[in-house]
């Protein structure tokens, strides 16, 4: 233990003047998923369809990121925002997502970032990571995981890089060698057995 008035080096123990001067950014892992043609699929399903396919995906996504002790920060009407401490289980929760959701009535899309945000009124990020994230997302097409700047060593062992693809990002400019992450071809999906939902049982 350190001598009394030895300044603490942990997180959120600093003295109140250490702290004072401004909001210090913080390390954390975005991901942004959302059901693909879902207005569409509404307008041609209905409304009650609409919202058992939302819930569905909820329950998922729910359960997916408790297992992997990451957390849905915010539902986004068809969509979700995921966020976590480190960046390899926020990718793998994003990636099992979407292969679970493969096969359902809409298809699952994605994107992943990480970097260091600010924090505002205690669930608000700002920053680049979290933009980012979303802008991949929006431009990903259907089962895709799209991120920048993955090696190998960083990726759970289970998800690889399928290819890359140039696209271009709404308020960032060109990416030329965005990343399109997925499941390696021999991973099999396990049973799972959703609170309050059917069994789901996607295998590959």
């Amino acid at each position: 233990m350190g001598a009394i008035g030895t300044a603490p080096t942990s997180r959120g123990l600093e003295e109140p003047h250490a702290v004072a001067e401004g909001i210090q950014p913080v390390d954390r892992a975005f991901a942004f998923l959302d059901l693909c043609g879902f207005t569409a699929f509404m307008a041609t399903h209905g409304e009650y369809a609409a919202i058992d396919t939302i819930s569905r995906f909820r329950s998922l996504a729910r359960d997916l990121t408790v297992r992997r002790g990451v957390r849905v920060a915010k539902w986004l009407g068809d969509g979700v925002m995921i966020i976590g401490v480190e960046v390899g289980p926020t990718i793998a929760t994003a990636a099992e997502l979407i292969a679970r959701y493969d096969g359902r009535p809409l298809a699952l899309r994605g994107g992943v970032a990480h970097g260091q945000v600010l924090i505002v009124d205690g669930d608000d990020y700002i920053g680049r990571p979290a933009n980012l994230a979303s802008r991949l997302c929006q431009i990903a097409r259907p089962g895709e995981l799209l991120a920048v700047g993955y090696h190998a060593s960083v990726l759970p062992p289970w998800i690889t890089v399928h290819g890359t693809r140039s696209v271009m990002v709404r308020g960032i400019g060109r990416l030329p060698r965005v990343q399109q992450l997925g499941l390696v071809a021999d991973v099999q999906l396990p049973r799972l057995t959703l609170p309050g939902s059917e069994t789901s049982d996607h295998s590959r």
